[in-house]
């Protein structure tokens, strides 16, 4: 009997597509409206409370769901297997869901983020690691396989956020949250059903370690979440201590793998310097793709002309731009790179990386010429954000399918789920960023708009360009791997 496949792959790599589809959302349909959530007043049923606050809140929030991947990755490594740390992530997510969809107080209510941080820190990080397990021999079959993964993450992201977006700015916001936990269910169903194909990938670890690690990261939890209540830190400071807690807590870790554990070969450390490289390029590219829910959507709130075809557009579906314009040129995107690569024209690594930042650099140039028009007196056309969110999309195919493959294939084995959680950090790093950045566009402020989209635009095109001159060191030191 001829084995089932899915688009010619093993049938494992369906059973993550499909619960990373509805994971994601779940994920981008609550993110689409909670910085909205946050920020609108009382009299709209939201908590009303200041861009400042609200920004920092939301990249607090943001930061936490991947900066969470790290210990995620070590307690799969270590302890749980990927397979189990998946199925009790999915759990928690849903689980947290639940709670944002009942009316009550703000403890409450970030409560419920918090259990969804935690459950996507044991997924996120683990699901890609068993993508990547499917492909032992590596090559193009693997880029491929992440490739359909990733349009699996954007489909879920597209539907969330018209789904999620419509029910919490036009019906209720907890009807929204509730919808994003009905999602997580369905994913849950899917995993726990269809599992039976992932058999020989993600087990438990044969032998289990010390749990200290474990006990410090808890603990360090515990005593952010007593200083919150206790009102000795608000969200704003915990967010600008946080941001250098993970630069310092990566350039530790990246350094003791790299440059201290002597188990690992001088190829392989070098592999992990590039990984480093990486790690900086798209830090710096998600802190700017990622106000898409913060400082895009304010702009889409109040700065831009929403009417199409007779209605006035939810500001949380102009975020669904990028998803589209995943859908439509994720696959071109893939064609092109097969090409290359026939021709021997493939560009390598660090140059999709700083093709990625300087599109990221120019979805903020049009940010500006748009912010200007707003100082002139006119509303923004659709246009302009739909034009940004085209370079930014065209920005993260060149970037974020091929670091995902790019960590799997660089990482020393003894590593392979943590170096994966710190792919992750990367972006938490950068969402952070860009909740701080958000707090700068409050009502009184708006004069200051074009220079803020200016300042991003300058560093995403210089970035771009360092690591493209760079290339070739970049290249010599990932000891041949593509």
């Amino acid at each position: 009997m001829q084995e089932k496949k899915f688009f010619g792959h093993p049938m494992g790599l369906m059973v993550l597509f499909l619960t990373e589809m509805w994971e994601r959302f779940s994920y981008y349909g609550m993110r689409a409206i909670l910085f909205l959530y946050l920020t609108k007043g009382a009299n709209e049923g939201a908590l009303g409370l200041s861009e400042k606050t609200g920004g920092a809140i939301m990249g607090l929030y943001m930061a936490s769901v991947y900066l969470l991947t790290l210990p995620g990755g070590w307690i799969a490594d270590n302890i749980l297997g990927q397979k189990k740390a998946i199925w009790y992530g999915a759990i928690s997510i849903m689980i947290g869901h639940l709670i944002l969809a009942i009316p009550g107080s703000p403890e409450i209510f970030f409560l419920g983020l918090a259990t969804v941080a935690i459950g996507t820190g044991l997924l996120k990080a683990n699901i890609s690691s068993i993508v990547g397990e499917l492909y032992p021999e590596g090559g193009a079959r693997r880029d491929a396989a992440f490739s359909i993964f990733y349009l699996g993450i954007n489909l879920g992201a597209f539907l969330g956020m018209f789904v999620v977006g419509y029910l919490g700015e036009k019906v209720g916001w907890h009807y929204g949250f509730g919808a994003a936990a009905f999602a997580m269910l369905f994913g849950v169903i899917n995993f726990k059903f269809n599992g039976k194909y992932l058999q020989g990938v993600g087990n438990a670890p044969t032998q289990k370690s010390s749990y200290t690690y474990l006990y410090v990261v808890i603990a360090a939890l515990v005593l952010v979440g007593i200083l919150l209540v206790s009102g000795v830190l608000d969200s704003v400071s915990l967010a600008q201590y946080m941001k250098y807690i993970i630069v310092a807590i990566t350039i530790l870790y990246f350094a003791y793998i790299g440059l201290i554990d002597s188990t690992l070969t001088v190829v392989e450390k070098k592999r992990v310097g590039v990984l480093f490289i990486l790690f900086i390029g798209i830090s710096i590219f998600w802190s700017g793709f990622e106000q898409a829910s913060t400082t895009l959507t304010i702009f889409a709130d109040r700065h831009t002309d929403r009417s199409f075809l007779g209605m006035e557009l939810p500001a949380s579906w102009l975020q669904n731009a990028n998803s589209m314009f995943i859908l439509i040129f994720s696959a071109p995107m893939g064609a092109l790179w097969i090409y290359l690569n026939r021709k021997n024209l493939n560009p390598s690594v660090p140059i999709k990386f700083g093709l990625g930042l300087l599109q990221m650099g120019l979805g903020f140039f049009v940010m500006y010429l748009a912010a200007q028009r707003v100082l002139d007196g006119s509303m923004a056309g659709l246009g302009w954000l739909g034009l940004t969110y085209m370079f930014h999309t065209l920005g993260e195919l060149c970037i974020s399918p091929v670091g995902l493959s790019s960590y799997t294939k660089l990482a020393p084995k003894k590593y392979y789920s943590q170096l994966m959680g710190l792919w992750f950090v990367g972006a938490a790093l950068g969402n952070l960023i860009a909740g701080l950045f958000a707090g700068n566009f409050d009502e009184s402020n708006v004069a200051a708009m074009p220079e803020l989209f200016h300042q991003v635009f300058l560093i995403g095109m210089v970035s771009g360009l360092i690591l493209i001159v760079l290339y070739k060191p970049i290249k010599k030191w990932m000891g041949g791997i593509e």
